[in-house]
């Protein structure tokens, strides 16, 4: 008989109906929960390869061009701490289908823009949708599945989707925008968004939330902060980082960021608890995260130029080009899960730091005569496995051992974590490259082939520098990750660490 029965844990579990206690079947539910932190995640590099068309069907000024990626990006990494909160006080099937419904609704709306307003717009309601969706799927797969092996193969799906989508998103856009136009790189998440909310409604668990309530000044603290660090990172690399705008923007989120920890550290239910970062483990696993993002989208952004631009690949050739890589990603992922309850964290972590430096290492060696087999798939093949073997166990570690009132805290920080990493990567590279690109380029007027021998140093440049993100990843696993096996096995009805102390 199903009835409700309260969860055995301290203050802060969920009430949960019997039936969900004894869960939902595997395949199903991860194949919901992965689905849409695909759609999310590929939804950032997707319309990439559309760009030159939309400008030219809209009639985008090239200056204007890239808010269609940063409208996304700066709604997304501004409100994913905040839609962790709000999955964890008011439900996270609910929330997690809301975030779906209103993702798929302006798919739909954004495909049918008639000018650059229009479709900024959309892509920005988006970002909002995907702050609750991201991670709300993660701690979905903390809080459905048993711990032990089906958690840890559905932490393996997940960081499969979570690594590869970027990959995917370029592969797809490609394949759109060549057979039926850009508008289908929106309107792709309209049948997927639909698919997945029913499927939600049907395969997942119901749960109530946490009782509590919304802090409301740390919310817009917080959120405010980091959307306007977002803004300056993105505004830096075309007006300067001494534009006054720029530097107000830092400035701004550097305040509002000091006052958040304030009120954080005095508020009696706050948005982010400090004792998140209390154990050595997950904060060790958000500064890992932040370096692979930051790696990790700056390195698809500089090589789906290169490899478009100067080898002279189409659309969907270019997106071809990348599918090794999320071959590697999918595969080593897998792996990655079922050796995390036999060797730990730490050696699969440092591991996959290890292979994707040396893969950045190689791809840095870019040049106008660079040709695929040789030039880019060696160091494709090593960043993709590195890839995989890390991620997986970084998404396990900062969510493990958590009390399940704050996992979708937890689910969001690491999302943000990984966000903030890529904006600041990207902004940060940028400067890089076009610094590197000015230096190379010869006084007057170059010729066309000088133009793109500078272009390319300076894109040889960023990835170089983007090895020493991943060599400061690697050092912070080395010190900090000390997750034993025993973590992610079953744990025959243990409690979260932060539960058992609070419980003496």
């Amino acid at each position: 008989m199903a009835g409700a029965v309260r969860c055995p844990l301290r203050e802060g579990c969920m009430t949960m109906n019997t039936t969900a206690r004894k869960g939902p079947s595997f395949v199903p539910a991860i194949s919901v929960i992965a689905g849409a932190q695909l759609m999310v995640v590929l939804d950032i590099s997707i319309v990439n390869i559309a760009l030159p068309s939309i400008r030219d069907d809209l009639g985008f000024a090239q200056g204007d061009l890239q808010w269609v990626l940063n409208a996304y990006t700066l709604t997304f990494g501004g409100l994913l701490l905040l839609g962790g909160r709000a999955s964890d006080i008011l439900g996270r099937r609910s929330m997690f289908i809301a975030g779906i419904c209103a993702f798929t609704l302006v798919s739909l709306l954004g495909g049918f823009a008639a000018g650059p307003g229009w479709l900024i717009a959309a892509r920005a309601a988006q970002g909002v949708a995907g702050a609750v969706i991201a991670p709300t799927a993660l701690a979905l797969i903390s809080t459905t599945f048993e711990q032990g092996k089906q958690r840890n193969a559905a932490f393996g799906v997940y960081g499969a989707v979570s690594g590869s989508g970027a990959v995917i998103g370029l592969l797809l856009g490609g394949a759109l925008t060549d057979s039926l136009g850009w508008r289908w790189v929106l309107w792709v998440n309209v049948p997927i968004g639909i698919a997945i909310a029913i499927g939600a409604y049907y395969l997942l668990p119901r749960t109530a939330g946490n009782p509590g309530r919304f802090d409301i000044p740390g919310a817009f603290a917080v959120t405010g902060g980091l959307t306007l660090l977002v803004y300056g990172l993105v505004r830096a690399p075309e007006h300067g980082w001494s534009d006054v705008w720029t530097v107000t923007s830092f400035a701004a989120a550097a305040a509002l960021l000091v006052l958040f920890v304030v009120l954080e550290a005095r508020g009696s239910q706050p948005l982010m608890p400090l004792r998140i970062f209390a154990d050595r483990d997950r904060a060790g696993a958000y500064a890992v995260a932040v370096l692979v993002g930051a790696s990790l989208i700056s390195t698809l952004f500089f090589l789906a130029q290169f490899v478009q631009e100067v080898m002279g690949y189409s659309p969907l050739r270019n997106g071809v080009a990348f599918l090794p890589n999320a071959l590697c990603v999918l595969a080593f992922s897998g792996l990655a899960a079922r050796l995390v309850t036999r060797i730990g964290a730490m050696p699969l972590m440092a591991t996959g730091a290890a292979s994707m430096g040396c893969g950045l290492w190689w791809l840095s060696g870019i040049d106008l005569d660079t040709e695929y087999a040789s030039g880019l798939l060696p160091g494709l093949l090593l960043f993709g496995s590195g890839l995989g073997l890390l991620f997986v166990p970084m998404a396990m570690t900062a969510v493990a051992a958590v009390a399940e009132r704050d996992s979708g805290l937890a689910a969001g920080l690491l999302n943000t974590s990984q966000q903030v990493g890529g904006s600041v990567g990207l902004a940060s590279l940028s400067t890089v490259a076009a610094d590197a690109t000015k230096d190379e380029l010869p006084p007057g007027r170059p010729e066309p082939g000088q133009v793109a021998r500078a272009v390319t140093e300076g894109w040889s440049t960023a990835l170089s520098v983007s090895v020493g993100f991943v060599a400061v990843a690697l050092i912070i696993t080395l010190l900090l990750i000390r997750a034993k096996p025993q973590t992610f096995q079953a744990a025959g009805g243990a409690r979260p660490r932060e539960e058992a102390e609070a419980g003496g």
